[in-house]
């Protein structure tokens, strides 16, 4: 029995999943493949540092296809494993400071639960 790359989460992409995706809506297919066509071609940005994006976001959406196929062209692009990593810490850093960023939320709802009631903010719940 053939063994089934690590019964991943992640089927691995071969060319009769993508003809089946293809074939299944073929206009949003090529609507989207012209789309991406576009967004990746030299324009304010070069082609290259849209690819460095890409890598960088894929990491926060956490696509693993998205990682491997964009991480591949930004090297045909040109970009460097620096520049690629440099990026990916820059993903980590805004995603992490979101989640630093929006304690701000969790704050303001301490100091309300506070003002609504005096006697529970200095209650010990330990």
């Amino acid at each position: 029995m053939p063994k089934r790359e690590d019964a991943s989460l992640y089927p691995r992409p071969t060319r009769d999943l993508a003809r089946m995706r293809r074939d299944l809506a073929p206009e949003m297919s090529d609507a989207f493949s012209s789309f991406s066509q576009k967004v990746f071609a030299d324009g304010a940005l070069p082609a290259r540092m849209k690819q460095i994006i890409a890598v960088a976001v894929a990491h926060v959406t956490q696509c693993p296809y998205c990682i491997k196929g964009h991480t591949r062209a930004a090297l045909r692009a040109g970009a460097s494993a620096e520049e690629l990593m440099e990026a990916i810490w820059v993903a980590a850093e805004i995603r992490a400071g979101g989640a630093f960023a929006h304690s701000i939320i969790a704050l303001a709802e301490v100091e309300a639960e506070a003002a609504a009631s005096p006697e529970e903010a200095h209650h010990d719940h330990g």
